[in-house]
């Protein structure tokens, strides 16, 4: 790989991110850009990543917001932690979250640094939630970050797309249409 090696790294493409019926809309299209991204990546020999979001029913994981409406999602078990029918994300390091960012609590930076990445780029939902707050971390664990923007689904557009931007102009990080992506992904083979 180049110096500036890169890795992929798909977020929360699960059932139970798709309930939703402003989500659903965007499965298929969803499902179709992340394969076309993980192919990609196998092709040029970049490692992928597939972090899940998975809560403990005893809510021990849940976030502030789940504890005050007391409502629960994503337990181990039930259909809403499968990844989507039809994705093909294989070969690929699967991680476990419980929180927006892939970095809390995991070992993501660590595993990103063992396969030499020092750029990754996000896919994945929710552009406002999940994807910011993982290219926020990003930031902060010293990778660059490149958003695949036919690979993010967000479910309130007018601001996941926004936030994005904002993290792009402040913290140097770039949105990449599919083949400028493909570009990226072919000088770092």
């Amino acid at each position: 790989m180049t110096e500036l090696s890169t890795a992929v790294v798909f977020i929360d493409l699960q059932e139970g991110f798709f309930e939703d019926p402003s989500s659903r809309d965007n499965r298929e299209l969803m499902v179709a850009e992340s394969n076309r991204l993980a192919g990609r990546a196998r092709q040029a020999g970049i490692p992928v990543f597939v972090v899940s979001t998975v809560h403990a029913r005893d809510k021990s994981t849940w976030t502030l917001k789940m504890l005050e409406d007391d409502q629960g999602f994503n337990f181990p078990g039930t259909p809403q932690v499968r990844l989507l029918d039809g994705l093909d994300l294989e070969p690929a390091t699967h991680l476990e979250k419980i929180r927006d960012s892939a970095f809390h609590g995991t070992s993501l930076a660590q595993r990103l640094r063992t396969v030499g990445a020092q750029t990754i780029i996000l896919a994945g939902v929710a552009a406002e939630s999940c994807i910011a707050a993982t290219g926020r971390d990003a930031f902060a664990h010293d990778f660059r970050v490149v958003y695949a923007r036919q690979a993010i689904a967000s479910s309130v557009a007018e601001t996941g797309w926004p936030l994005l931007e904002g993290l792009c102009d402040t913290l140097r990080q770039q949105i990449l249409n599919r083949p400028d992506l493909e570009r990226l992904l072919t000088a770092d083979s």
